[in-house]
């Protein structure tokens, strides 16, 4: 049934791309730029909003048009472990029904996104993506599992706001939090403050762009949301959390290719807040804890430096084990930070660029000497646009600490007897990854 569902969908997309106006004129139109950056997970995450504005501002997107393009990313790796099915690889959920022993490979689909968005008048835009992401779904099973293989709407709202004519715009639906930059300089892995802070919640955002400053606050839907947000209500039955983000660009000399973005960030509540044993998506009785984000970007023609960090205010009382052994570990805040840097260096024999990357982030989600101290990751990244809207990469990956946030403090959920004292996370296990891949969009 599901997937007959998506077979009228798609049906009904080349329906709606055959019609035309009365003079001929197309009424839908493709551009792989505008799809390529904003189905891109690794740059521009929380300000879709604000590039989707630019672009109608520019004349790229025309009025009363509909917009289709898609994406998809497939990816080769070589994963190896000192631990038996210990992979801390964030770019897929770690399961041991998909990934035993000490090395596992893949060549397989990362992800694909079908986006679609309409110009309904100069000041109004409907945008929305479907996602397909077998890797990182929530889905039971392995990786065949139809459990595991479900289309979803990742992101979809209505955006107004014309900033040719005033600065403040607005949108209501599914998107992403303002909270943090949480962009990587990786050409693909994202970092542990994205895996940690970044949100994805129901709501409705007002914001502020003009010369260099923007300000966005966003009313978020109660109870746990798709990522991070939670008010701790076990119903997300009223719009009971919210996030404010404020970031001023100063443009060096007029130019954007020379600049520096500061900006700092808070969330009301945060998914941080359960107690033993934490599983995903359930409520703490009203209990709610805050966190708070700073971040810079420096842009210098070739140069891109990235630094972020974010911290509940809080400790997570989910941190704390009360059963034997485990139970002389406190609760603790959780936290993370990254730093990465890029240079795009010019391949003249291709008339091309090539990115290198480096970049480290690291998780803290427990005291010292506690199984579920931190995780790490350290990323070693070579990108090349070959062009606008397609990007060939590779990454080198390492991990340490192995450190699950669903079940973090325990039980571990593969312990066949069930011990309480026990946990899944692993501090001393180690993950190399050597990945290729290719990004492309149309």
């Amino acid at each position: 049934m599901k997937r007959t569902l998506f077979h009228v969908f798609l049906y009904c997309l080349c329906i709606v791309a055959s019609v035309h106006g009365e003079d001929g004129e197309t009424f839908v139109r493709f551009n792989s730029e505008y799809s390529y950056r904003m189905l891109d997970h690794t740059t521009e995450i929380r300000r879709k909003q604000i590039f989707l504005l630019r672009m109608r501002e520019a004349g790229v997107l025309e009025d009363e048009q509909m917009y289709i393009g898609a994406n998809m990313n497939v990816i080769a790796d070589i994963q190896r472990s000192n631990t038996e099915a210990k992979f801390a690889y964030l770019m897929r959920h770690p399961t041991q029904k998909n990934q035993r022993g000490t090395s596992v490979s893949e060549l397989v689909i990362h992800n694909v996104q079908l986006q679609v968005t309409g110009t309904v008048t100069p000041w109004a835009t409907m945008y929305f993506h479907v996602l397909y992401n077998p890797l990182q779904s929530f889905g039971s099973g392995t990786l065949t599992d139809l459990e595991r293989n479900q289309l979803s709407l990742r992101r979809g709202y209505v955006l107004i706001g014309d900033l040719s004519k005033y600065p403040f715009y607005t949108s209501i639906g599914k998107m992403a939090t303002p909270f943090g930059l949480t962009d990587t300089v990786n050409p693909f892995s994202a970092s542990t403050v994205l895996h940690a802070f970044g949100g994805l919640a129901f709501g409705g955002l007002i914001g502020y762009e003009s010369h260099g400053l923007n300000v966005s606050f966003m009313g978020i839907q109660g109870g746990a949301q798709f990522r991070v947000a939670n008010s701790g209500d076990e119903t997300p039955d009223d719009v009971a959390n919210y996030a404010v983000d404020i970031s001023y660009t100063f443009n060096f000399s007029g130019k954007r290719s020379r600049s520096l973005m500061i900006g700092g960030s808070y969330m009301d509540g945060t998914a941080y807040c359960q107690e033993f044993p934490v599983t995903h998506f359930a409520g703490s009785d009203g209990f709610r804890n805050p966190a708070w984000d700073v971040y810079s970007a420096l842009k210098w023609v070739r140069l891109t430096v990235l630094a972020e960090f974010a911290t509940t205010t809080d400790e997570w009382p989910g941190t704390h084990n009360p059963n034997p052994p485990l139970n002389v570990f406190e609760e603790h805040k959780v936290s993370s930070f990254d730093i990465g840097v890029k240079y795009h260096v010019p391949l003249n024999f291709m008339s091309k660029d090539a990115g290198i990357s480096v970049d480290f982030s690291q998780l803290t989600t427990g005291p010292s000497g506690s199984p579920w101290e931190d995780q790490s990751q350290f990323v070693v990244g070579l990108e090349v646009m070959w062009n606008e809207h397609t990007k060939i990469f590779t990454e080198y990956i390492r991990t340490e600490g192995y450190v699950p946030l669903n079940f973090i403090s325990g039980p571990d959920p593969f312990d066949p007897i069930g011990d309480l004292g026990t946990t899944q996370s692993e501090p001393d296990a180690m993950s190399d990854i050597f990945l290729v891949g290719l990004h492309v969009a149309i």
